[in-house]
């Protein structure tokens, strides 16, 4: 797709995310998310991308570096991903993906991680069809 324009996040972006992952789950976007949202905005501008079709925002992706999280080194974190069902299937996620990978390789970031539930499938697919593959991680929950 040669008219996608992935650049960082910005605040007006933030209604854009908030429909975008409105259409995705099909409930209304909650406090929580909305300040999720914010905080990716005022802390991880650099980390943290919109893709534009046509000047309209039709993906995201939410990532942040950490250091020493969960005793990994310095790291790259890949945390929520979107696109408009309109546009999935035409890359964006994979140059959401490269263009985020390329700014931590920037950072000095040697490790990224992200967490995908074991039954998504398509989620599954997209992160392998970006590099991505099992780490030495296990996920851990406990319900309260």
């Amino acid at each position: 797709m040669n008219n996608v324009n992935i650049r960082r996040l910005e605040l007006h972006d933030k209604k854009a995310i908030l429909d975008i992952q409105e259409t995705i789950t099909k409930h209304k976007a909650d406090k929580d998310w909305e300040q999720l949202v914010n905080g990716y905005i005022k802390n991880s501008g650099e980390t943290s991308l919109v893709a534009e079709v046509d000047g309209k925002v039709v993906g995201f992706m939410l990532g942040d570096i950490k250091v020493y999280g969960f005793g990994a080194p310095r790291s790259g974190w890949i945390e929520v991903i979107g696109v408009h069902p309109r546009h999935m299937g035409a890359g964006i996620g994979k140059e959401l993906g490269n263009e985020l990978i390329k700014i931590f390789k920037e950072k000095k970031v040697k490790h990224i991680f992200t967490s995908v539930r074991w039954d998504s499938g398509d989620l599954l697919a997209f992160f392998k069809s970006i590099g991505f593959d099992r780490s030495d991680f296990t996920n851990l929950e406990k319900k309260i």
